[in-house]
């Protein structure tokens, strides 16, 4: 195999890890919020036994080892003899949080920090060191209720020589059919059969009688079946290990045809054969990480065995007590061949489930933005179409237009297609904030529960990634700040834990993404004070209770006495503005004294296209997107107020609105335009607060495709990005909160941006 070969196979398995850490990571909090599910705990050690499976085959021994222990007390947890209380649940939170680690680690290079590994390993050690002694003892106590008696037995090792310690060949049957999903993990059984020939000496006999005729074969049929003869020194857990990755993609059977003899008078070679045999056999049963462990189809680099052994290995360490070895090899041939029609079973119904599954393939993201940047040029070209289409009268040919109609659709469908693509669940995000709370709430002394809901609705991949800093700076706000201290919540009447909500869900078009506690709320006196002490505002401002909360959004603001790991030097909740508003969303703040805050975070489910308002404004051509306007209307001059110098308000149904001129805020005009010559947009902007927009005319609505005006030209105050229209003229599309906020400001202070439109 070619070291690129490698490098791919290396890169699928750390992307698997990824998938498998979030499952273990997700399973562990049902566990932790009371989840007794079975299968809960059968996920979770799966998840632990594929990185480790992976691991393996990669020789990142240091991932091995941590992992081994780890599945380790997750197995006593799977057979009930570690009952999964609050400081397990904590310690496994924390060693899954060290797995996270040692796979990045592996991934990307850098440090293990050995002192916290060691010290998470030590724990899981004294987990499952201490219930397997008492599971021994039980075991003992049922032997000894069975009527076995242990009989000690003395022989001397003098004249036994090195080569008296080898085992005797063992002969093995192994019936081995794989099934179509093999062939689609991109597995191949001449490999595999070539790595049983590695263990010693084989036959092969392979079984055509399920070829069908060719007119009736399947390409992506499994029709071949394989008998293999092996005769090897190893265990039988050393072959069943050559099957470890596709176990549940084949039917298996492994029956043990021959073996060492049993021991005759005297024969001290035989009794030490069968004594490492059977030490052998009992090891195998003390490791139940390598051998009863089941895993998805979806995850060829992880580890699999049989969820039957522990049978068998209980029947082998019962047959000692037989007198004959012959007589032993019964039942456990026995066990083994029910074990694996019952495993054969299951593997059937698996592979149902699985063709039942939808299929999905990994695609390179770049391959999938290229594709969304040539669907954008297909959008334009289309509304370009039209318009000349239009512009030479052929639309009026019922022909033309049901073509030109049947085009747009066509259009419309690719363009929703590619997107959907681009879509993903936010739990990718969400699944990321549980180590993040238990990190600050340890930093902090506090007792916190975080509750997710919504992960499964859906946004633009590109707007996921942006999410992570802004949730981050947020949680971390509002356990330090939002929540009290363990000791001031039991003396307000409140639990002592705290609670802190991260929810999402789609509203109106956008994603919705509020983050809750139920702390104190914001102390606004004292915020007020804070921004008076550091100059951000005048002693005689006059605020309301949202502008008090909203002062924590102002750069170099922090409530914190002290400067920590988490909080105190000002440059948290003002990133997350900035980074929200990047993302053409806004954020706002309801609080309630004594009860708790909520921030709100509304953002656009994609960065490439938008439904807006064509515009009129100073012969220019603007959008506004549509998510952002609440209705539209034609002002009275007797509506229209002078309010301070250049600023007026509108009176719409007895409430005075602020009304601002958009071209004369971007420098389109020198003079603000008759308000009874235009049309007002009433827009809700940032906070929920209501402003109206005066612009000339409307054109219509329309979907556009968005180009970013950072890249391809610069950053203009009050613009958000820009779009190529039917024409191919660049419209601007207007940031709506950066204008309301630079009118209440005193003007966003931007030059005349009309050549860029032109």
């Amino acid at each position: 195999m070619s070291f690129g070969d490698m490098d791919e196979l290396r890169q699928i398995f750390f992307q698997e890890c990824e998938e498998q850490l979030s499952e273990l990571e997700s399973g562990l909090l049902e566990i932790e919020n009371g989840g007794t599910d079975q299968e809960i705990v059968n996920g979770v050690f799966r998840a632990v036994h594929s990185v480790k499976g992976g691991a393996g085959a990669f020789a990142l021994e240091d991932l091995v080892h941590f992992a081994h222990i780890f599945e380790t007390v997750l197995d006593e947890i799977r057979k009930e003899r570690l009952a999964t209380t609050p400081p397990v649940v904590e310690t496994l939170l924390r060693a899954a949080d060290v797995l996270a680690d040692l796979v990045r680690i592996a991934r990307d290079g850098g440090v293990i920090d050995e002192a916290r590994s060691k010290s998470v390993s030590d724990e899981l050690a004294a987990l499952s060191n201490v219930e397997a002694g008492a599971g021994s003892e039980e075991e003992d106590e049922n032997l000894d209720d069975l009527g076995f008696v242990p009989v000690a037995v003395g022989f001397s090792l003098d004249d036994a020589t090195s080569e008296s310690l080898e085992p005797a060949p063992t002969e093995y049957e192994i019936t081995f059919k794989p099934k179509a999903s093999l062939y689609a993990n991109a597995n191949e059984p001449t490999i595999i059969i070539r790595e049983l020939d590695r263990l010693g000496e084989i036959s092969v006999a392979c079984d055509t009688q399920s070829v069908p005729a060719l007119d009736e074969l399947e390409p992506e049929g499994a029709y071949l079946s394989w008998t293999i003869t092996l005769t090897t020194g190893e265990d039988e857990e050393t072959v069943r290990a050559v099957f470890e990755f596709v176990e549940d993609d084949c039917e298996l059977s492994i029956v043990k045809k021959s073996g060492n003899p049993p021991p005759g008078d005297g024969d001290i070679e035989a009794l030490l054969n069968m004594v490492r045999e059977e030490a052998a056999e009992d090891a195998t049963s003390a490791a139940p990480a390598e051998t009863s462990i089941e895993i998805s189809g979806d995850a060829p680099l992880g580890g699999a065995g049989d969820e039957s052994a522990p049978d068998a290995a209980a029947a082998a360490e019962a047959d000692p007590a037989e007198t004959s070895q012959e007589q032993a090899n019964e039942p456990i041939a026995e066990t083994k061949q029910t074990a694996a029609k019952a495993g054969t079973a299951k593997s059937n119904k698996q592979a149902a489930a699985a063709e039942a599954a939808q299929q999905t393939i990994r695609v390179e993201l770049d391959r999938v933005d290229r594709l969304m940047n040539l669907v954008g040029e297909l959008v334009i070209n289309q509304a370009m179409l039209s318009q000349r289409i239009m512009e030479e009268g052929l639309g009026r040919a019922s022909e033309v237009a049901s073509g030109l109609d049947e085009f747009e659709q066509l259009t419309r469908d690719i363009q929703e297609g590619v997107m959907a693509i681009r879509a993903q669940p936010v739990k990718s995000v969400f699944q990321r904030m549980p180590r993040l709370v238990r990190e600050v709430a340890a930093a902090t002394g506090k007792k916190v529960r975080l509750v997710t809901e919504g992960e499964g609705t859906e946004v633009d991949k590109t707007v996921i990634e942006r999410l992570a800093d802004p949730l981050t700076h947020m949680l971390r706000n509002a356990i330090d700040h939002g929540l009290e201290s363990p000791e001031a919540r039991l003396e307000a009447g409140k639990r002592e834990e705290g609670l802190v909500r991260l929810s999402a869900a789609h509203r109106s078009g956008r994603i919705v993404i509020d983050i809750s506690d139920d702390g104190a709320g914001i102390n606004r006196q004292r915020v007020r004070q804070i921004a008076e002490d550091k100059g951000l505002i005048s002693p005689n401002a006059q605020l309301s209770d949202e502008e008090i909360d909203n002062l924590i959004f102002l750069p170099g603001f922090s409530t914190a006495s002290t400067i920590s790991d988490i909080s105190g030097r000002g440059v948290g909740m003002d990133v997350v503005k900035r980074s929200i508003q990047a993302l053409g969303g806004r954020v706002s703040i309801t609080s309630r004294p004594g009860e708790g805050s909520t921030f709100t975070m509304s953002l656009p489910l994609t960065l490439a296209v938008l439904y807006g308002m064509v515009v009129t404004v100073a012969e220019q051509t603007l959008v506004v997107p549509l998510t952002a306007i609440v209705e539209t209307l034609k002002p009275k001059l007797g509506d229209v107020h002078d309010f301070g110098g250049d600023s007026r308000v509108i009176e719409i149904r007895n409430t005075f609105i602020p009304l601002i001129d958009i071209g004369h805020e971007l420098g389109f005009r020198n003079q603000s335009a008759d308000p009874g010559s235009g049309v007002a947009l009433l827009i809700e902007s940032e906070g929920g607060a209501h402003t109206a927009m005066l612009v000339d005319a409307i054109q219509g609505q329309r979907q556009v495709v968005i180009k970013s005006l950072e890249e391809n030209y610069g950053r203009v105050p009050g613009i958000a990005a820009a779009t190529i229209l039917g024409d191919g003229r660049v419209a601007l599309i207007v940031d709506v909160d950066s204008i309301v906020e630079g009118a209440r400001n005193g003007g966003i202070g931007v030059e005349p941006v009309m050549a860029l439109a032109g």
